[in-house]
């Protein structure tokens, strides 16, 4: 089952589309459509975080340590899968149930054609559609074919996450802008050199480049226009709040806003061991995000440890204003079309359990969510502004 055929779709677009059964909590709902290429052979990425990766835990422990992987890889199995008809108002959607999962959920494989006509049905409940590439060899192709594919179905603004390894020109990027793409994500994830090569590069044996990411990001920036262009970025990998705050403002001034996520260990995964940032850490970067996008604060207005840690001790920003607005805590990403401050792709509970709290809120926080927000940055909102 290979792109561009078919397509893959997180949990909650399959829910949101009728192709599973479920259904969100009051007030969390779906509003971004998340399409995954797919192929038989997988994914080439051996990124150490991730569920699609092509290397295990388990031979990562038989080398000893992890953080020293080497090339002892092994490509991992597809899962087994079937083919049959799902609960919900498509009973003729082919899909596969792979039982490899992404960003924590599983992500079903349906019919791009399934996907469409269900679409057609529920287009009103999206705000943008997003399609991810993954490193192979027929990504940008088949990126360029699904993108027309759907402009001819539907009207709402599609972004890419695309593969910088994958990208030799600007030219590619300006194939993808005509076939319909209004914005391209690119996934740096990692804070520093040092951990892109350690999680994503030659530490895993991958095939990614720190310097080949930025280029293409700098091309991203020009092709589709300033703050067009955006970065993914995984807090809690080994990084710094300083080192966290620091890329985003480097991404900034390129042109490109920050999509924060929370780390969350991924099963089978080489770092399904690690533990998630602690939820304080989290939040400082969720308003230097905030401020530093969408405020233009600079990043000398934010005062860190100078002990070594790079922990963030103050803001010289009025943060009783940012909690009372709430944006800094809400999943950020491409734009919905009523405010810029909110995510259309928001992603519900991509970094926790239904039964955590929010590290990314998929809806503006109420009164109540505030309350419990504050309590979570009392530190911050005592802290004496000392610069």
């Amino acid at each position: 089952m290979n792109s561009p055929e078919y397509i893959q779709t997180s949990l909650a677009a399959a829910m949101s589309l009728g192709f599973e059964s479920g259904s969100f909590k009051v007030p969390v709902r779906l509003t971004g459509l998340n399409l995954l290429l797919t192929y038989d052979k997988g994914c080439l990425g051996k990124c150490a975080y991730c569920g699609l990766a092509g290397i295990r835990h388990s031979e990562a422990n038989s080398q000893g340590t992890r953080g020293m992987f080497k090339n002892k890889l092994i490509e991992s199995a597809e899962g087994s899968t079937d083919t049959g008809v799902t609960a919900g108002n498509n009973l003729n959607v082919t899909r596969s149930t792979a039982k490899k999962t992404f960003i924590r959920v599983k992500w079903p494989v349906y019919r791009l054609d399934d996907v469409l006509s269900a679409l057609k049905e529920h287009e009103s409940s999206f705000e943008r559609i997003c399609i991810s590439m993954i490193t192979h060899a027929d990504a940008v192709k088949d990126t360029i074919e699904i993108t027309k594919t759907i402009k001819q179905f539907s009207n709402l603004p599609v972004s890419l996450l695309i593969t910088p390894s994958l990208i030799g020109s600007p030219e590619i990027l300006g194939q993808f802008k005509a076939a319909g793409a209004e914005m391209a994500g690119i996934a740096i994830d990692a804070a520093t050199k040092e951990l892109f090569e350690k999680y994503r590069g030659a530490g895993v044996g991958g095939p990614h480049k720190w310097e080949k990411y930025w280029e293409v990001l700098k091309w991203a920036a020009d092709v589709f226009g300033r703050f067009k262009a955006g970065i993914h970025l995984i807090v809690g990998l080994g990084e710094t709040e300083e080192q966290a705050v620091k890329i985003i403002h480097d991404a900034h001034l390129l042109g490109a806003k920050t999509h924060l996520f929370s780390f969350y260990p991924e099963p089978a995964s080489l770092l399904e061991g690690l533990s998630r940032p602690e939820l304080l850490s989290y939040r400082k970067i969720q308003i230097a995000r905030y401020l530093i996008n969408e405020k233009g604060l600079d990043i000398s207005k934010i005062r860190f440890e100078r002990n070594g840690s790079g922990r963030i001790i103050s803001f010289d920003y009025d943060l009783a204003e940012v909690l009372q607005e709430g944006y800094a805590f809400m999943t950020s990403g491409c734009p919905c079309s009523s405010d810029s401050r909110i995510s259309a792709c928001n992603r519900p509970f991509a970094n926790e359990r239904p039964s955590e709290i929010f590290r990314n809120y998929p809806y503006l926080p109420t009164g109540e969510d505030k309350k419990i927000i504050a309590g979570q940055i009392s530190e911050l909102l005592l802290a004496v502004r000392n610069f």
